[in-house]
């Protein structure tokens, strides 16, 4: 029987290899998987591998997951947006960076000339939740740009670099 006829996928388990069972001896040890030196084994999501040792397998608990992103705050936050042409959500203010990606597109933006007000994240933390969701976009800083999502530092300094943001910043600035 080949390996790969084994393996059979098996939603919402998990593999836990700390403990496993011993059809040898019929006990159960709590030390660390160890397979034999030439069996190869990839463990994946979700799926379970039958050879030996044996692997425990526990269900995964369900998870409930709360939306940090209020309907007040997305018209909060859509307020914050529109109403600035440039804005950037960051960790500290443009005068005390606390990140270095945030320091560096603060710089960026002063280096433009360009008028943007900041938002402190830190000071919030449903307000730093609820942007990831917002803006779909998991890390700080986060730049809008005329009550658009721009992108993070990285996105910024490419668009720097090649002269987009310029642009993007003059058009702003003047519409």
């Amino acid at each position: 029987m080949s390996f790969s006829s084994c393996v059979k996928p098996f939603p919402q388990l998990y593999l836990y290899p700390s403990c496993f069972h011993s059809h040898v001896s019929g006990t159960t040890t709590s030390s660390s998987l160890s397979l034999p030196p030439r069996s190869s084994l990839v463990l994946k999501q979700n799926t379970i591998f039958h050879s030996e040792p044996k692997l425990q397998l526990k269900r995964a608990s369900t998870t409930i997951r709360c939306s940090a992103l209020t309907p007040e705050l997305k018209t909060t936050l859509d307020k914050v947006v529109t109403t600035n042409k440039i804005v950037l959500f960051m960790k500290g203010t443009k005068d005390f960076p606390q990140c270095g990606f945030s320091n560096t597109v603060v710089q960026i933006l002063k280096s433009l000339n360009a008028q943007f007000e900041t938002v402190n994240i830190l000071d919030n933390d449903l307000v730093r939740q609820g942007l990831k969701e917002y803006s779909n976009w998991p890390t700080f800083p986060q730049l809008y740009i005329d009550g658009e999502f721009f992108g993070g530092c990285d996105i910024t300094v490419e668009a720097y670099k090649n002269g987009e943001l310029q642009e993007l910043v003059e058009k702003a600035m003047c519409s």
